[in-house]
């Protein structure tokens, strides 16, 4: 619900996890201790070699570029070569952003949409996709499809948010329908931006350090011809823990590109020159993002038939960091039946009112919670 508006200040709904205090409040009466598995924030060390390299570049006395190192976009270029399928990428076209809810959120304002342009996300999405549109003055549309959208409505579709591997899903969209929503974005002259930073961290069909394929990106050869009309987002808070350092960044379209960054100089938003180093450095090293995604596989195998047993159906959940899962009863019944237990996980419904009787579990407790949540739900019933 959006309040009253205030004299100063932007009237935007309250911020939805406030909502969880009484559920978190009775977790943590539990005698073996609360086990939060509601948000997706890695509880493992940022790697040695990252910190390394931020502590590294500490004597960072002048400004850093808003463009970023030479040396980052070409790694970032490299990374995308090597670890997304997609090669040949300029390093012009590659901006550091301060982390990736930043760019999600103010994108629709940086790409000049206002009243009357319509913003599509997915019909079960992260929240700061609607709050982007609401910066801009334009309106968000939940949709998977243009198919799904009316004659008008679809001549104002102006930016087409795709997210996959998705939050708080985890449904991955194949080469095939990452082509279909960029031609159908071509056609109508939207944006497709594409929220892709649980991309190594696929399951099953799409684990590739287990005879799966890989999860492909907007700007894979076989799905775009060019990067015209399309951005990929990235983070690296989840592969390299390091949400902490609002490290991510945007590429794709070249003139797009070109406008953000004049943009962004503008408005001084600018990612620190140690964090660029760390970026930088992360990205070449695979090793730990590989025994990073060992631990949330491990974990993940533990969790899921514990869940099951408990009673929840695992929907979707192919990639990233969740387990989206429903007892077949209302969200927040479900919430307090896990509170109860001492464990507090996400309300489907913060993502939109498809997710109404789903709740979104998260990979990201340390072992040692892991397996606590996992004895409570297996001797529960």
């Amino acid at each position: 619900m959006i309040s009253a508006a205030p004299a100063f200040g932007l009237n935007l709904p309250d911020y939805p996890w406030e909502a969880m205090a009484p559920y978190v409040a009775k977790a943590a009466e539990h005698p073996g201790g609360v086990v939060n598995l509601s948000i997706g924030t890695p509880v493992d060390p940022t790697p040695e070699l990252v910190r390394e390299a931020l502590a590294g570049a500490a004597n960072a006395h002048g400004y850093p570029t808003v463009h970023g190192t030479e040396a980052l976009r070409e790694a970032v270029s490299t990374w995308f070569a090597t670890r997304r399928g997609v090669p040949g990428i300029d390093p012009r076209d590659v901006l550091p952003t301060v982390g990736s809810k930043e760019l999600v959120a103010w994108l629709p304002f940086l790409l000049g949409l206002s009243a009357g342009d319509v913003v599509v996300r997915p019909t079960v999405a992260y929240p700061t996709y609607d709050i982007g549109a609401l910066l801009a003055g334009a309106t968000a549309i939940a949709a998977d499809n243009l198919d799904e959208l009316d004659a008008a409505t679809r001549s104002r579709v102006r930016l087409i948010w795709i997210n996959s591997p998705g939050n708080p899903t985890g449904s991955v969209r194949d080469v095939e329908s990452l082509r279909q929503i960029v031609a159908q974005a071509r056609e109508i002259g939207a944006v497709v931006a594409s929220d892709e930073c649980y991309a190594e961290l696929g399951w099953g069909g799409w684990d590739a350090q287990r005879g799966g394929e890989a999860v492909p990106s907007v700007l894979d050869p076989r799905v775009t011809g060019g990067s015209d009309g399309l951005l990929c987002v990235y983070s690296l808070s989840k592969q390299s823990n390091l949400a902490g350092y609002r490290a991510a960044f945007v590429a794709g379209d070249s003139s797009i590109v070109a406008n953000l960054v004049n943009s962004r100089k503008h408005a001084g938003m600018i990612v620190p020159y140690p964090v660029q180093e760390a970026m930088r450095i992360a990205l070449g090293d695979v090793g730990h993002v590989l025994a990073q995604k060992d631990l949330y596989r491990g974990r993940r195998e533990r969790l899921l038939p514990a869940l099951q047993n408990f009673g929840l159906e695992i929907h979707e959940s192919k990639a990233g960091l969740y387990l989206w899962s429903t007892a077949g009863e209302a969200t927040w019944d479900t919430v307090r039946r896990f509170a109860d237990l001492g464990i507090v996980v996400g309300p489907g419904v913060f993502y939109g009112d498809a997710g109404n009787g789903f709740i979104r579990v998260a990979l990201t407790g340390t072992d040692e919670r892991i397996d606590a949540a996992v004895e409570r739900l297996n001797t529960a019933r």
